[in-house]
């Protein structure tokens, strides 16, 4: 199949930019349905590293799973498909966003421009896959959230030119003595941050046969730094981004580097949703973005009365007395529950668009590190 007939206008490229992405072209495309036989390759990964393994405490966040050794997930053809409808024109014409973390993003295209890749994150046994290494079960965050892409691009120049550097880098080092220090990332693709969601599945558009870097670097309980190597074409890589800082660094001797990340949470209406929208709502449509919040908070609030209510008269049908303390603490968390979604809801013209500040940073909420112990609610 070729994969270099299909090039990005640099009309609706971001400003200041001469980059080349080749996409797959779409006259060329099989059609049809996502189909789970075909293009599911799953592929269990090597490793899964715990949340006490990085030196974090074992009961942040929902899972006891930190992040996962890259796995193959996806066919040769799934990744092609996903190209192509990534790599569209109404995408790039409609959704495209850019902000002081990042130059440019794809966001809010899956349920409008990308059927396939709609469908692929929807399937249960895509959704199988995420939630068995992830040690709970778990749903997309919702429709905005499905497959935001993250692009780096450069010439053929530019990247000759860095891996030149890096060679020199190299070879200085060897000359010196100090071979085998760590080449340090001064230009991350994404720099430090957390997740505004419980879990991500970064899955790699890319050719990475020849690229040099592209981890991602986490940041351990006693701040050190650990790095995941980052996946191949096809694979993917399982983090539980809200409660872990991280960055996703630079790769050279590509011309490209294009990630897909969608976002997880818990199914179970029970477990906490840690959910912020810091770090999303400044790169949202937020008519799009607030309306679907809304809805499956208020739905999760919904099947939490459900539960309690039925437990309630369940008591009464047995003659149980009231528990008034459990009653009010159930109540209490109702109460922080919408609360924080008022709190997260900014008015639009309070919002700084491509501006997203350093709020959503762990070590900047030191005082609200209890917020993000899991527990479940009453």
């Amino acid at each position: 199949m070729d994969t270099t007939d299909t090039l990005i206008p640099l009309d609706i490229m971001p400003p200041n930019w001469k980059p080349v992405i080749e996409a797959t072209s779409t006259d060329k495309m099989a059609t049809g349905d996502f189909d789970p036989e075909e293009h599911l390759q799953y592929e269990a990964p090597s490793k899964v590293h715990s949340m006490k393994d990085l030196g974090l405490p074992e009961n942040t966040g929902i899972s006891p799973i930190a992040v996962s050794e890259p796995f193959r997930l996806f066919s040769t053809a799934a990744i092609h498909r996903m190209r192509a409808e990534v790599l569209s024109k109404d995408v790039w014409d409609n959704c495209q966003y850019s902000s002081n973390l990042a130059q440019c993003q794809l966001r809010g295209f899956a349920s409008k421009y990308a059927p396939f890749v709609y469908d692929t994150w929807k399937n249960p046994e895509t959704l199988a896959i995420i939630s068995k290494i992830a040690g709970v079960d778990l749903v997309t965050e919702m429709d905005f959230e499905i497959a935001h892409i993250n692009i780096s691009v450069k010439s053929d120049k530019q990247k000759e030119e860095e891996v030149q550097a890096f060679v020199d880098k190299q070879a200085f080092e060897e000359d010196e003595g100090i071979a085998g220090c760590p080449w340090e990332d001064d230009k991350p693709i994404v720099d430090w941050h957390t997740d505004s969601y419980p879990f991500v599945c970064v899955t790699m558009l890319s050719d990475c046969t020849s690229m040099i870097g592209g981890e991602t670097a986490l940041k351990t309980g006693n701040g050190e730094i650990v790095k995941v190597r980052g996946p191949q074409m096809g694979c993917a890589v399982i983090l539980q981004g809200r409660y872990i800082e991280h960055q996703a660094l630079r790769a050279l001797g590509t011309t490209e580097r294009i990630t897909m990340v969608t976002s997880f949470r818990p199914r179970c209406p029970n477990l906490p949703d840690d959910t912020v929208l810091t770090t999303v709502r400044p790169i949202s449509n937020l008519s799009e973005l607030y309306s679907q919040y809304s809805e499956y908070r208020l739905e999760i609030l919904e099947e939490r009365v459900r539960l309690q209510l039925r437990a309630f008269r369940d008591n009464k049908r047995d003659g149980k007395k009231l528990n008034v303390k459990a009653m009010k603490d159930f109540i209490r968390q109702q109460e922080e529950f919408l609360a924080h979604m008022d709190k997260e809801m900014v008015e639009e013209e309070k919002v700084s668009f491509g501006l997203i500040d350093d709020s959503h940073l762990l070590d900047r909420n030191k005082d609200d590190d209890s917020k993000h112990k899991r527990k479940r609610a009453q």
